[in-house]
This record gives structure tokens, sequence and C-alpha cells, in this order.
């Protein structure tokens, strides 16, 4: 009996202020969604960044026949006795740990391999159009610029690309949109207390009656706020379906297409995006009843 009443009054509250409601679902499923999407980007960027740990490098592109950068004008393609050479000042260098030399067809297939999902791409480039290079693993990568300096002037170099400072930038513009996705689901889980806690309100204020003799009849306060709980807890519920279905909506439609336009080397799994959802759902749900508490303790008065 009990039971039915409780489950009866939050029927009423939520058909009494049906538009409150659906406001509060919609915050709550945004404001969720955007902090789901902060965390996912954030464990895009941990998983990338524990890939890409032990294998930053320097990559020194040598000169091909008709190169157009600056060091190889005037010259042709890089001589055997140059490549051995170069090979012997790198592995000289205190700073290198191991230096690997790839020919144009190990470049080809790396290039096949990370590029295999743009088959317009592929076609447009042949084995001859590869570089050779040397690529150079650092003992800590943050001592580059001696090495990057020294071969940036050395005989047969076309340029020097340091794999640190690309990821530094790209790991640098993902945090931003990270930070930015965060601020503002703050902002919306924000507005969405204020909305839970005017539509507690608004249900205590009309329910004032009801409440008074349910008072007078011996209830708890427990009991009394019940309800108004529950109907918190319920938009908290349907807040976090809605923004579970825009997170999945997201891994697929953004981070799985991200995978064809860069190249991430690791892909956001479905278990992070699990993960995700039950914190962000946990966290609305959450949000909801302990808006509905503090309100109902500031403002039901029977």
């Amino acid at each position: 009996m009990r039971a039915n009443f409780i489950f009866s009054e939050v029927w009423i509250g939520l058909r009494r202020n049906l538009t409150m409601t659906i406001a509060v679902v919609v915050t709550v499923a945004i404001g969720m969604a955007l902090l789901g999407i902060g965390l996912m980007i954030n464990a895009q960027v941990g998983s990338m960044s524990s890939y890409w740990s032990d294998k930053v490098q320097l990559s020194a592109f040598l000169c091909m026949k008709n190169s157009p950068f600056d060091a190889c004008k005037g010259r042709g393609a890089v001589t055997a006795q140059e490549k051995v050479a170069l090979q012997k000042q790198i592995e000289s260098m205190p700073q290198v740990e191991a230096v690997k030399f790839e020919n144009q067809e190990k470049a080809y297939e790396n290039f096949k391999a990370a590029y295999s999902s743009n088959s317009v791409f592929l076609s447009a480039v042949k084995v001859e159009d590869m570089p050779e290079s040397f690529r150079v693993k650092l003992k800590n990568p943050d001592d580059y610029k001696a090495v990057f300096d020294a071969l940036s002037g050395a005989t047969g170099v076309a340029n020097v690309v340091n794999d640190q400072q690309l990821l530094d930038r790209f790991f640098g513009l993902m945090n931003r949109l990270r930070g930015a996705a965060l601020v503002v689901a703050l902002i919306q889980v924000f507005a969405a207390i204020l909305l839970i806690g005017n539509t507690v309100r608004l249900s205590a204020y009309n329910r004032r009656r009801e409440t008074g003799i349910m008072r007078l009849v011996g209830a708890s306060n427990l009991y009394i706020q019940l309800p108004f709980v529950m109907e918190g807890t319920i938009a908290g519920l349907v807040g976090g379906v809605i923004s579970a279905v825009l997170l999945m909506f997201a891994k697929i439609v953004i981070f799985d297409s991200m995978q064809k336009f860069f190249v991430l080397s690791t892909q956001l799994t479905w278990s992070d995006v699990a993960q995700v959802i039950t914190l962000t759902t946990v966290v609305g749900v959450v949000i909801c009843i302990l808006a509905s508490f503090v309100t109902l303790r500031r403002y039901l008065r029977v």
C-alpha cells in the first residue's frame, strides 16, 4: 500500500511538472554527454601517450633526386658513402640509444599500413616517391636538440622531423578539446542542479496540503521526501540513458572517424566507452538525488 502511494505520488509529480521534468532530462543528458566526451578524449589521449612513450624518435630524411628541400638543391641523391658516414655520426652521439636505416621499400610498407583505409591516397604514392631515412631513438626524448641540430646540417640530410614536437602539438589540441568539453559539462551540470531544485520546489508547493496531512498522521520525513527524490532520480536515469546513446553515437561518428583522417595507432575501445557511460550515469543520478534532498530541506515546509 505504501509503495503504491509513493509511486502514485511520483507519477502525479512528473505529470504536473512535465515541461520542467523534460528540461531536467535534456539538461542532464547534455551535461553528462559532454562530461563523457571529455572523459573519452582523456582515455584516447592516455592510450596514445602510453603507446607512443617508447616510440618517440627523430627521423632524418635523406636527399632524393630532384628533392625540393633547400639542403638538397644543387646536388643529387645521397650516396652510399654519405649514408655510411651519417650512420657512424649518429651512432657516436651520446644521446642516441639506437639508429635504424629505412629504405624506400620499407618506408612504403609502413606508409601502406598507416593509410590502409585511404585507397585514393595510396594509389597516388609509389615506392620511388618515398624518401630513405634514419630512425633515431633517443635515450631521453627531451634531449633531442643536440641531435636535431647536428642532423639538420649534416651532408645528405633533406630535413629532420622530431616526433615529440608533432605529438606535443596533437596532444595539446586534444587536451584543449577535453578542457572545453569539461567546462561546458560543468556549466550544464550546474544548470541541471538549478532546474532540479526548481522542479522539486514546485512539486512540493503544489502538494503542500497532501504532505501536511501526511505529517499530521505521523509520516516520517524520509517517507514524505521519498516521492520527490524519486522524481529527480527518474529524471537523472532517463537523462543518463539518453547521454549513453549520445556517447555511443559520438564513439562511432567522432572517435572512429578520426581513425580515417589521423594515424592514432590506438583506438578507443567499447570497454572504455562502457566505463564512461557507467560513470556519467551514476554522476547524473547522484546529482539529481543530492539536489532533491538539498532543495527539500530548504523549501519543504509542512
